[in-house]
C-alpha cells in the first residue's frame, strides 16, 4: 500500500512540474542602442582598415534550458556604413563594394545552432550581401544573462561573437588581385538582447 501511495505521489508531482521541464523558447529583440558590428579588412598590406554598421534590427528564439537557438535574422542597412573617413564610406557604398543604391539590406538568417561548451556555441546561418547567399558560421559567447540593473529592467542576454569571410564569395573583388584590398573580411560583434 505504502508502494502504491508513494508512486502515485512521485507521479502527481513529476506531471506537476512536468511544464517546468519542457522548452520554453523566448522570443529576444536585439537592443539597437546596445549592439556594434566591426569589420577589418587589410589595406595594401600595410594595417586593416575597421568600420562598422550604424544601423542594425535583430531577433531571435532561444530555449535556455535546452541551449537551443530555434530562428533568428540581423539585418544591416548597408548604406550606415562607417569608417571614419567620408570618401572612403562614399566609396565602400558605390558599386566597387556595397552597391547601397541597389542592396539596401545586409542579412543574417539562422539555419541552425550548436552547442561548444557552457556559455559557448557556433550559430551556423545564410548571409544575403549583394544579393547573393552564402552559409557561414559564427563563434558565439553568452556574456551575461540576467535582470538589467537599471533603464528598461528586462531579463537580458549579453552576447559577443565572430566570424572571417571572403568577400570574394559574394562577388566583391574590387582591389584583390592588385592587392590593395584584403579578402578576408573580419567581422566581430557585441551586443545586447532583450527578453520580449
Amino acid at each position: 500500500m505504502k508502494t502504491k501511495l508513494a508512486t502515485a505521489t512521485l507521479a502527481a508531482t513529476l506531471l506537476s512540474t512536468a511544464p517546468l521541464l519542457q522548452a520554453e523558447p523566448t522570443r529576444f529583440q536585439v537592443d539597437d542602442e546596445h549592439f556594434s558590428m566591426v569589420f577589418e579588412v587589410m589595406h595594401i598590406g600595410y594595417a586593416p582598415v575597421m568600420g562598422m554598421f550604424r544601423e542594425v534590427k535583430g531577433e531571435f528564439v532561444y530555449d535556455e534550458q535546452t541551449g537551443e537557438l530555434s530562428s533568428g535574422e540581423l539585418a544591416f542597412k548597408a548604406n550606415s556604413v562607417f569608417s571614419n573617413h567620408g570618401k572612403r564610406d562614399d566609396h565602400l557604398r558605390n558599386k566597387d563594394f556595397l552597391n547601397t543604391r541597389r542592396h539596401k539590406d545586409i542579412t543574417f538568417t539562422v539555419t541552425g545552432f550548436k552547442r561548444t561548451g557552457d556559455n559557448t556555441g557556433i550559430v551556423t546561418g545564410d548571409l544575403t550581401l549583394l544579393g547573393k547567399t552564402n552559409p557561414v558560421d559564427v563563434d558565439v559567447t553568452l556574456n551575461k544573462a540576467d535582470v538589467y540593473p537599471f533603464g528598461h529592467e528586462e531579463y537580458t542576454l549579453g552576447l559577443s561573437a565572430s566570424t572571417v569571410i571572403k568577400r570574394s564569395d559574394w562577388g566583391m573583388t574590387y582591389g584583390i588581385d592588385e592587392g590593395m584590398v584584403g579578402d578576408e573580411v573580419v567581422l566581430r560583434f557585441a551586443f545586447e538582447a532583450i527578453k520580449d
